[in-house]
């Protein structure tokens, strides 16, 4: 046992590096996404396509080129994914090809499964926003992006994704 008023020994933090490693290849994509977000409107458009994952800085960054089609025609996007090894955190950058202003979240990896928040604009008002990475397996695995108008306190899933893979 520790003699009373020892200090605990430090910590291990956990080195995050290859976290997002399960997400380079090729992926088949199926998306759901609210038409109007945060307004009660239930309707949504579906789209599919593909994502193009690719290491990028030695693998320090990951390169997300997404291609998807949908009831108002051909959509592209792309995500930077960037590790800080000091902070031991992922930032996700995305930027739409029809409105290319960056949107960013940050966060980590736990029990298999990634939770990034950040805070972005819709309908004109500032929101909190949850990007989840979850049922993660070696061929297939799930992206979900959640609003909060309310500090936290209630999420609305906006836009779902599910990837399967095609090529390593």
């Amino acid at each position: 046992g520790q003699a009373a008023g020892a200090a605990a020994p430090p910590v291990a933090l956990r080195d995050g590096a290859h976290d997002f490693d399960f997400n380079l290849g090729t992926w088949h994509t199926s998306i759901r996404r609210l038409v109007h977000p945060l307004s009660g409107d239930p309707a949504a458009v579906e789209m599919s396509g593909t994502v193009t994952v690719r290491p990028v800085w030695g693998g320090r960054a990951q390169l997300e080129e997404i291609e998807v089609d949908g009831p108002k025609g051909h959509w592209q996007g792309a995500t930077l994914f960037l590790y800080n090894p000091k902070s031991r955190q992922w930032s996700q950058t995305f930027m739409d090809s029809s409105d290319p202003v960056p949107s960013s979240t940050v966060g980590s990896f736990a029990n298999g499964r990634g939770e990034l928040y950040g805070q972005d604009t819709v309908g004109g008002r500032t929101v909190l926003v949850r990007g989840t990475w979850s049922d993660i397996t070696h061929d297939a695995h799930r992206y979900e992006e959640a609003y909060s108008a309310d500090g936290g306190r209630t999420w609305e899933t906006a836009f779902s994704a599910r990837l399967q893979r095609v090529a390593k």
